[in-house]
């Protein structure tokens, strides 16, 4: 099968690595001045992997369009919608499977990536979501991990499954969109929540945050129309480990540097997450206490070891 992966940091590399390594014919885009792309140009390598020579490099998003079956994306998730405006612009779309492997949404108005890519795409476009725990450095070095993939059309979503699982990911059949886009994207806002925890020296309190995270973001999603339960699924819960403990995690890692008033270089999606949880709990009406003591953090410089405390030294009240 032909597959373009859309994006070339570190996990859209990777995502060219392992699809290669799982039989198919990839080529992998990168903007035609991206540091990363010419990297990988000049070298066929970044700081976690190699790319086999099989892999086709290319700065044509008409190429790499024209001859994929699947279509996989990883940028930045703020960027999706103009993204999306461009690829609108190339014929034949309507026979290509998308398959979204960012975990964030709209810092401007909430919306799961799913629908900001269908608004700008049509509605008759067969788009996925790819989930779940797991570093390029663990996959790279043999570690093996569990992974979701989730559509509004079941057959998509099997044959997803089928085309892409290997010893190294095993993919589960996910059966709630909103809840494992929802899912996925907040346990990054969990993570940097867990960083300033271990910036502050308050590591012994990850395990109230992990508790109370996904009682928070089950509310949400319930209300959202979602499962509540999806939460306690790998989209969420399941991604904490790699989220709120790794050193690889990206969000935990400016969380910390946050709090100790060092500055972090690296994306950290969930940084953009914290405003649109913030906006999403406006639109339903569903209390955030985590994501609201985070926004005033970051965003309204209120004092970060005092938010994050009096968040655990709330008034009494019924755990559930």
């Amino acid at each position: 099968m032909n597959i373009s992966v859309l994006g070339c940091g570190r996990w859209g590399s990777f995502l060219a690595y392992y699809c290669n390594s799982v039989g198919h014919n990839v080529t992998l885009w990168g903007r035609k001045n991206s540091r990363n792309f010419n990297a990988l140009k000049l070298h066929r390598k970044n700081e976690y992997l190699i790319l086999p020579d099989e892999i086709l490099l290319s700065n044509s998003l008409e190429d790499s369009f024209g001859t994929a079956d699947v279509i996989i994306i990883s940028i930045s998730s703020q960027e999706l919608r103009g993204f999306a405006k461009k690829l609108n612009l190339i014929d034949n779309k309507e026979d290509k499977i998308f398959v979204l492997c960012m975990k964030g949404l709209e810092a401007s108005s909430g919306s799961r990536l799913t629908r900001v890519f269908k608004e700008e795409m049509g509605n008759n476009i067969n788009v996925a979501v790819w989930v779940g725990p797991g570093h390029v450095q663990d996959f790279v070095s043999g570690i093996p991990n569990c992974m979701v993939i989730d559509s509004e059309n079941i057959d998509i979503t099997k044959r997803l499954v089928n085309i892409l699982s290997s010893d190294l990911i095993r993919f589960y059949y996910g059966q709630d969109l909103i809840g494992n886009e929802i899912g996925a994207a907040s346990k990054n806002v969990i993570g940097i929540a867990a960083g300033m925890l271990d910036g502050l020296g308050y590591t012994s309190l990850k395990g109230a945050l992990m508790a109370r995270g996904t009682r928070e973001i089950s509310r949400l999603v319930g209300a959202m129309g979602g499962n509540s339960i999806t939460i306690y699924g790998l989209s969420h819960l399941g991604d904490y480990e790699a989220t709120l403990f790794s050193e690889h995690s990206h969000n935990r890692k400016f969380g910390e540097e946050f709090v100790k008033n060092k500055k972090f270089n690296k994306l950290a999606e969930g940084v953009s997450t914290i405003k649109a949880l913030i906006e999403l709990s406006k639109q339903y009406d569903i209390e955030l206490p985590i994501c609201n003591a985070l926004y005033r953090v970051i965003f309204e410089n209120a004092d970060v070891s005092g938010t994050l405390i009096n968040l655990f030294l709330r008034p009494l009240k019924f755990e559930f």
